[in-house]
């Protein structure tokens, strides 16, 4: 296994020192590898596609889905640039809208949860967006990965720029509740499969009935702390946009689950304006309501 990881580590170093044009199409190849070929998730992709459009005709479907298909290709190399790029060189590949909310949130001594979909590319917005606020400590919450050279891989390059900026899952209350007197900006990608659905938040999203995590609502309204979502998208190949946008700012005057919905409707929204954009591939409806209320 180990010799293994250090072979696909000197490949990906270097696919990391190619130009963005060379870059792109390699991800051009992978596109038709996982589309045509492999078939990667296939059915799993059109099927979401079909049950979140159903006023869509299966052209519409096919076309949104190879878009999905590029997208995953593009930020499959793109990630691995990562490796050697220059921090520099990086930003100016993605741009902020609106960033000043953050920093009006910072300036009256409070924390921010930041609350993104797998949309664009989520893995370069912490590379990016947290060295603009390089004064105050960042962190990504994210799933450890089942494989722990690929997770050291992921977290490696997650790590690149500013060091120790991960938190795992299961310790996010642990450390939030340790850090609540320093400002802190934490990054959710909050579209994930609840591991519980029994105790997931449920609403309407992309037509159908789907469960979404209750943490990052609970934590915001147990410590008090700002809520923005940021609406993440390409502006062109190799080129990204992070719109942010308010949820609350007095997370602890809300009701219970109106966070989540509020993320829950711009999520959705973001999401129709890019189609193409969000990770299809993902089993997002794998949990019925029906079957869950009944084992309930």
């Amino acid at each position: 296994m180990r010799i293994t990881y250090y072979i696909f580590y000197g490949f990906a170093w270097l696919i990391s020192l190619l130009p963005f044009w060379m870059l792109h199409g390699l991800a051009d190849f992978i596109y038709v590898l996982l589309y045509y070929i492999t078939r990667y998730r296939k059915k799993v992709t059109n099927q979401n596609l079909r049950n979140a459009f159903p006023d869509k005709d299966e052209k519409w479907i096919r076309q949104t889905s190879r878009k999905f298909y590029r997208n995953l290709a593009d930020i499959t190399v793109e990630d691995i640039k990562v490796l050697t790029i220059r921090q520099k060189k990086l930003a100016k590949r993605y741009r902020y809208v609106n960033a000043e909310i953050i920093e009006n949130i910072f300036k009256q001594n409070k924390s921010v949860i930041l609350a993104c979909g797998h949309c664009g590319n989520w893995e370069w917005m912490g590379n990016t967006l947290g060295p603009l606020f390089i004064e105050y400590k960042g962190y990504a919450i994210v799933k450890p990965l089942k494989n722990p050279y690929f997770d050291g891989f992921m977290n490696g390059l997650r790590n690149r720029y500013i060091k120790d900026s991960i938190i795992y899952m299961r310790d996010t209350l642990r450390t939030m509740v340790k850090r609540k007197d320093k400002v802190t900006l934490y990054a959710f990608a909050a579209d994930q499969t609840p591991s519980n659905p029994q105790a997931a938040y449920w609403g309407k999203f992309m037509n159908q009935d789907t469960p979404f995590y209750l943490g990052v609502e609970k934590i915001a309204r147990t410590l008090d702390i700002p809520v923005i979502f940021i609406d993440l998208y390409r502006e062109k190949r190799g080129y990204y946009v992070g719109e942010l946008s308010l949820i609350t700012d007095s997370s602890k005057s809300t009701k219970e689950g109106e966070i989540t919905e509020a993320y829950m409707q711009m999520l959705e929204e973001a999401i129709r304006r890019h189609p193409g954009n969000w990770l299809w591939s993902h089993r997002r409806w794998k949990h019925k309501r029906k079957q869950i209320e009944k084992q309930t």
